[in-house]
């Protein structure tokens, strides 16, 4: 049974979305400030956090900078700003999804759901697609599945989930267009809906940590208009 923690201030959409999430078998873990999730997960990491831009003591995005130095764990993030700097930073800074208030609960449970099975793929899935679980080389670039493990020139790359699966569908064909409709179904289940803003963040996030490693990293090529391809070096 999967723990999900759930960080906001407004005590209705606590009461609301932990109903939602039990009533379909999940554990929930609730927090109304940033400060009091953190001392929390030192304790105990849960395996997937749902937070609130705007929180009391420490806002969503100063939590989610903290954790991304500890855990890849999926994070998704609420907010009723309509503003998308918001979103944009968000997910260069590593969030795995973004939902805006006011959001369809049946939503936010369905990404929450496609974002674990990505982290945790059952064995019956995992033996229908073999090529995604076997170990990528492509170049400097190596790809451990099982271990969610990423090398460049032999230098060890955090990534998140999605981050992880959008590199890997990529490398997986070297040379090969990919276009942002194809990698939003990789990333997303179908029901759930992203703009191409979305998939451009996780791109720019990625290069950028692929660059951590090595400031000339371009092994991922834009074809402006269309999409993006990997180039094997």
């Amino acid at each position: 049974m999967a723990r999900i923690a759930l960080v906001d201030d407004d005590r209705n959409i606590l009461t609301s979305v932990t109903m939602t999430l039990e009533s379909e078998g999940f554990e929930v873990e609730t927090y109304n400030d940033g400060q009091s999730a953190l001392d929390a997960f030192s304790r105990r990491m849960p395996d997937m956090a749902v937070l609130d831009v705007k929180l009391p003591r420490m806002d969503g995005m100063d939590l989610l900078q903290r954790l991304r130095g500890k855990t890849r764990m999926p994070v998704i993030f609420l907010s009723s700003k309509d503003d998308e700097i918001d979103e944009v930073l968000g997910l260069r800074m590593g969030a795995d999804d973004y939902v805006k208030k006011p959001f369809s609960q049946r939503i936010l449970l369905e990404r929450i759901r496609a974002l674990l099975r990505r982290q945790d793929p059952s064995p019956a899935a995992e033996l229908a697609n073999l090529e995604d679980i076997r170990v990528l080389e492509r170049g400097h670039l190596r790809m451990d599945p099982l271990r969610h493990a990423v090398e460049w020139k032999g230098q060890e790359v955090a990534l998140t989930v999605t981050e992880f699966m959008l590199l890997q569908t990529l490398a997986q064909r070297p040379g090969f267009v990919k276009s942002r409709e194809q990698l939003m179904d990789v990333a997303y289940d179908d029901q759930v809906y992203v703009d191409d803003r979305t998939i451009d963040s996780h791109i720019k996030r990625l290069r950028k940590k692929m660059r951590g490693v090595d400031d000339g990293f371009n092994a991922i090529e834009t074809l402006y208009g269309i999409g993006y391809r990997y180039i094997e070096e």
